[in-house]
């Protein structure tokens, strides 16, 4: 059983090459790599992964640029392993992260995906632990040793604030295949395919061992849509439906979480300041709108 590693690439060549180096040093042979290009102009990545030759190592190169949700979704059609990890093209793996994986699976092999310990690591690649992460230690399930949780327990954990690293997070190829990435979200869509994953009696295996460790820096996505508010607006849409959603299967609590959507609004009102700096007051504006206010009565009315 080899874990696939399926790297969608745009950015940096030099913080690519770490990636995949980071791979490269596994204590475990049981690895694919497939790193897919989305249309970076920059020819460098190929030239030096065609240098590998690592018959692990396979590159492709997508004719057109499909963004960061359509990029997660071609990994998906090209998966061919039963268990995959869809990468951050700036994020590394220590030496034991496969070697760990595959011990998970084999101690529990009915969960449907597998999160490692991470450690946040800057620009420089330093340890770094910015208020996001902060936030995402307070939320995340205290364990010694790996723990499998599932259902309401582990929907109510994520929507008070989701702590998971998708990065990091090992899938079961056929139940994440099942559900794929929606389209319309961009901030938020591992969020969504892990409740829906839930909500069909799927479960996760939480390792507390450090194995990845996730690059957190300013020209991040997450990074750069929540300093404009976009993101703020997506989990709007997505707290609400997520609310319809879990009310539906009575999950009355949850339901309450996700119409609070504390952690969201919380986060917003923390980026106040640096928007305020940047003269930004339309996204300023937007930001305390989305802290202050809660929106998601109204929608639920009108249904």
């Amino acid at each position: 059983m080899d874990i696939e590693i399926l790297l969608p690439y745009y950015g940096d060549p030099g913080l690519l090459r770490e990636t995949v180096d980071s791979v490269l040093a596994q204590d475990d042979p049981g690895w694919k790599l497939v790193v897919i290009d989305d249309a970076f102009p920059d020819p460098t990545a190929a030239a030096w992964i065609g240098e590998l030759e690592d018959e692990r190592v396979t590159y492709l190169r997508n004719p057109v640029n499909l963004g960061i949700s359509g990029a997660f979704q071609r990994c998906l059609d090209l998966a061919t392993e039963d268990w995959i990890v869809i990468m951050g093209c700036d994020d590394r793996m220590l030496p034991n992260f496969v070697s760990r994986m595959r011990e998970g699976i084999s101690s529990h092999p009915d969960v449907a995906y597998l999160q490692p310990g991470v450690r946040v690591i800057d620009d420089a690649g330093k340890p770094s632990l910015p208020l996001p992460d902060r936030l995402k230690d307070h939320y995340r399930f205290s364990v010694s040793t790996p723990t499998v949780f599932g259902g309401r327990q582990l929907t109510e954990s994520l929507l008070r604030g989701n702590w998971m690293y998708f990065p990091a997070t090992c899938w079961r190829r056929e139940v994440v295949v099942r559900y794929g990435f929606q389209l319309v979200y961009e901030v938020v869509l591992d969020l969504h395919l892990q409740l829906q994953i839930l909500a069909d009696g799927g479960t996760m295996l939480l390792d507390p061992e450090v194995t990845f460790e996730y690059r957190r820096h300013a020209a991040s996505v997450s990074s750069f849509t929540a300093h404009d508010a976009t993101r703020f607006q997506e989990e709007k849409r997505f707290f609400a439906q997520t609310r319809q959603d879990v009310l539906a299967r009575g999950w009355t609590r949850a339901a309450r979480i996700a119409r609070l959507h504390l952690s969201s609004r919380l986060h917003a009102l923390a980026r106040l300041p640096g928007t305020l700096l940047a003269r930004d007051l339309g996204g300023a504006r937007e930001l305390v709108r989305h802290a202050l206010t809660n929106r998601l009565v109204d929608v639920d009315r009108r249904h």
